[in-house]
């Protein structure tokens, strides 16, 4: 790393232990978090790190949402004979 340079912090990194609450909301609750995240970043009052933590989050809560979806379709689909 050259003088000067920092090292993004661990808020910045956005590792998956970051996020693992994710896993225990329920779709409704995701769903309600990843809209407040796209109305921040799309008011762009937000800095650089917490833009990018916030990014990292709201993918996590969008596959979050995603898996729930696919687990809703499939027991549709399953429960459909056509």
């Amino acid at each position: 790393m050259a003088k000067g340079e920092q090292k993004p912090s661990a808020a910045a990194s956005g590792g998956a232990d970051d996020f693992a609450d994710v896993a225990e909301l329920s779709y409704e609750q995701a769903r309600d978090e990843l809209i407040d995240i796209v109305a921040q970043l799309e008011g762009g009052q937000v800095g650089l790190e917490e833009s990018m933590r916030l990014w990292k989050r709201g993918e996590a809560l969008a596959a979050h949402c995603s898996t729930w979806l696919d687990g809703a379709e499939a027991a549709l689909t399953e429960d459909d004979p056509k």
